[in-house]
């Protein structure tokens, strides 16, 4: 079924009918988003990590090892680390990239480490950090335990991958972090994805856990299109792997418009193949908020 770009933006945000895409409405008025709560249990693709459908991302405006949430000072961060705890948030997004590992433990001192999940990123590429050697991932990983004062992590990713050809580019760290989880040392490993053709590499890569993707109605700080990058994200879900979406707030374009924070939840929510949103919110009031447009157009 082919419709222009415009035609589909304006009848899957406004709600008016249904889009069909990959043999399934998205959603609409004939297919409404069901009852989700923010903070109830999913279960990640074919592992048997549960996480909270909210995650609390920490990398708004990252590099270099610091992002919004580092330089918002220590106590505040792990004041907002905290207090989403407490709401029922159980999934926290890190990276190498972020700076963001020192902040989790401490923040949640008390809480026994199986009642929250830690996802962390692998930075192999050039720039980004300021170490000029990129170690490979065996290595990079024990650095992430001893940062996090922790005995395991539950999702690791390889950073950022755009070139098509990454299983074959990134083998060598693919299998250093399999041996990884085969030592229980990580529980699942996969991939976050910045073009759509890295993107339609996750669909056949066995090795693939989880994938973090982006997604929105409008294509916001996206690989591509929505009404290409959607079918994608289904065919990945499809398989039987974890999806992740990332950039639902548009990288935080949405924050002023309440219209467009709405439409963009349930859009996401509609499509029925993403299990997780992560989002950087920098305060407990952005939390809230988002819980509440999880809520409000998911009729909980």
């Amino acid at each position: 079924m082919k419709i222009k770009r415009r035609e589909f933006l304006e009848r899957s945000i406004t709600g008016i009918g249904g889009v069909l895409l990959g043999g399934q409405y998205v959603f609409g008025q004939e297919n409404p988003v069901k009852k989700i709560d923010p903070y109830g249990t999913v279960t990640l693709g074919k592992t048997d990590i549960k996480m909270s459908r909210f995650c609390l991302g920490t990398g708004m405006k990252g590099g270099n090892r610091e992002s919004n949430h580092t330089r918002m000072g220590k106590d505040k961060f792990e004041a907002l680390i905290r207090g989403a705890h407490e709401r029922g948030t159980t999934v926290f997004d890190l990276a190498d990239l972020y700076g963001t590992h020192p902040y989790v433990i401490p923040a949640l001192k008390g809480i026994s480490r199986d009642k929250f999940v830690i996802v962390s990123k692998i930075w192999w590429r050039p720039g980004g950090i300021p170490d000029k050697e990129r170690p490979d991932a065996d290595v990079v990983v024990q650095r992430f335990l001893k940062e996090l004062n922790t005995d395991y992590i539950d999702l690791v990713l390889l950073h950022c991958v755009e070139s098509p050809k990454w299983p074959e580019e990134l083998r060598k760290q693919m299998d250093l972090l399999a041996d990884l989880k085969s030592k229980k040392l990580i529980r699942a490993h996969g991939v976050s994805c910045h073009t759509l053709p890295a993107l339609k590499a996750v669909i056949d890569e066995p090795w693939v856990d989880s994938v973090h993707a982006r997604i929105n109605p409008t294509g916001a700080s996206m690989d591509d299109k929505p009404e290409n990058v959607v079918p994608v994200l289904q065919s990945i879900h499809a398989k039987g792997k974890g999806v992740v979406g990332m950039k639902i707030i548009g990288e935080g374009r949405y924050r002023h418009s309440d219209q467009l924070r709405n439409d963009s939840v349930k859009f996401v929510l509609g499509l029925g193949c993403v299990d997780i949103l992560n989002v950087g919110c920098e305060n407990l009031e952005e939390v809230d908020d988002f819980a509440d447009r999880v809520r409000a157009v998911s009729k909980v």
